[in-house]
């Protein structure tokens, strides 16, 4: 193998810039040339490549985003546009890729080497969402659960000053895995999650319940993806039940999710499965995506990884009850 390439692919990430540094400078040990796609998919479709040497990823392990930038590709869902994406990478004689990224990505390459088998491919799981089956952590989790965090610590001291109920929605359209754990940490009365249908009865019962034993505010996370239809819905349903306690606000935490430095721990995982992932490419494994389960790394088909789910630990929800 003398050749391989990388790109990032998808939402962004916090430590996905330490992975393509890890990547980088791995298969450099090896002498191993390396290619950097812009844009992910599309960066493919366009040939849109760099040569990358280890000063190319020098003063990029603390930063957020990804140096290689990253794009949806609806060309890349057809035929025509995969066809120029195999002829672009066959110019630069490239069969061996590290595509950093997450269910879609994973998908996009499954289709990919269906059509080109003498395309290799293999994963890393760069998703802030932690939702993918195989690992116990995603590029990104541990950042923007950290942020979210963060951003509700500033909320309540703010709510505590004013006897206000807030609304605080967190990203996750389909799992609650930033919102539960931020819940926790935060010491929140109540969390609202995919996983979970959503009572507004049993939700102003809790929040009354803590009004009746002297809170002075209080703080619900819900996910973006909960089947009332986020926080600002929710927050006009309690209202509607004249739940007047309290001084109701929302807040949308959004994008800043996605961004900020990464933290240690993400720094460091971020960088074991891209060396890992280069040195999977060596050992001749295809079509699957590097993780770590109970501090162990792990090798999970893409199509097990994108049909299977992270399931929420019920515990979690129960310590959300009982602790709040």
């Amino acid at each position: 193998m003398k050749k391989i390439a990388v790109f990032t692919s998808g939402g962004d990430a916090p430590g996905m810039n330490a992975c393509i540094r890890a990547v980088v400078r791995t298969a450099l040990h090896y002498g191993i040339e390396v290619i950097g796609i812009k844009r992910g998919y599309q960066g493919m479709i366009d040939g849109d490549f760099v040569k990358m040497e280890a000063h190319s990823v020098s003063g990029i392990i603390h930063l957020g985003g990804t140096i290689l930038r990253s794009a949806r590709c609806k060309d890349f869902h057809t035929p025509e546009g995969r066809r120029q994406a195999y002829e672009q990478l066959k110019k630069e004689h490239i069969d061996k890729i590290v595509v950093i990224g997450g269910d879609g990505s994973f998908r996009g390459a499954l289709v990919f080497m269906s059509e080109y088998p003498d395309i290799s491919m293999v994963g890393c799981a760069g998703t802030i969402d932690n939702d993918l089956f195989g690992t116990d952590y995603t590029i990104g989790y541990d950042t923007a659960i950290n942020t979210a965090m963060n951003a509700i610590d500033n909320i309540k001291d703010t709510a505590n000053a004013h006897d206000r109920l807030f609304f605080v929605e967190v990203m996750g359209r389909d799992a609650g895995f930033i919102a539960l754990p931020a819940a926790i940490a935060t010491g929140a009365e109540a969390v609202l999650i995919p996983e979970s249908k959503t009572s507004i009865d049993d939700l102003v019962s809790t929040l009354e319940k803590g009004y009746q034993n002297k809170k002075n505010s209080s703080i619900v996370v819900v996910a973006e993806g909960d089947d009332v239809g986020g926080a600002f819905k929710i927050a006009e349903e309690v209202k509607k039940r004249s739940f007047e306690r309290w001084e109701i606000k929302v807040t949308i935490l959004g994008h800043i999710q996605r961004g900020g430095r990464p933290t240690c721990l993400e720094r460091v995982r971020a960088s074991r499965v891209g060396m890992v992932a280069v040195k999977a490419l060596l050992e001749g494994r295809n079509a699957v995506m590097i993780g770590e389960v109970n501090s162990q790394i792990t090798y999970t088909p893409f199509e097990k990884a994108t049909k299977h789910h992270m399931d929420i630990n019920p515990m979690l929800l129960e310590m959300v009850e009982i602790l709040s």
